[in-house]
């Protein structure tokens, strides 16, 4: 049986890429004793498209603009975070920033809307690749073209 916090959530992550890098958010999975990388984004209210939450999301954790936004994918995504079970229906676009020098900075602290500090950075997709790092949600691997 199910309570009443297991529910589908709609997130929306956005893409940008620099020649052979991406930028990711790092964070840190408590009982697999493991980081993980994923793009930023976040989850999309009620009533809001999902195209919006991207743009909303990054002016607040980062006060970027963003421009040249496409939708790239949709999938669904069911996982173990923390120790807890976890279903999203994830929008992913893709996107350039309007600030050429958020390219140059490479690393960055974003807020999250709990007011936790996540680092978020450049990151070559051979990291990936190589599994030297592990990218979140996993068909990310298949999308970027990472092999097995």
């Amino acid at each position: 049986m199910f309570s009443g916090k297991d529910k589908i959530k709609v997130k929306a992550l956005c893409i940008f890429q620099d020649d052979d890098e991406i930028f990711v958010s790092k964070s840190f999975d408590t009982v697999k004793k493991d980081y993980f990388y994923r793009p930023i984004g976040g989850t999309t209210e009620f009533c809001e498209y999902t195209i919006e939450t991207v743009k909303r999301e990054i002016l607040e954790e980062m006060k970027a603009e963003i421009k040249n936004v496409t939708l790239e994918r949709i999938w669904e995504s069911i996982f173990v975070c923390d120790g807890i079970n976890g279903h999203e229906i994830v929008f992913l676009y893709r996107a350039d920033f309007v600030d050429k020098m958020n390219y140059e900075r490479r690393k960055y602290t974003i807020i999250e809307s709990n007011g936790e500090e996540v680092e978020a950075s450049w990151i070559k997709i051979k990291e990936f690749e190589e599994r030297k790092l592990r990218i979140v949600p996993e068909a990310l691997r298949a999308y970027l073209k990472i092999k097995e």
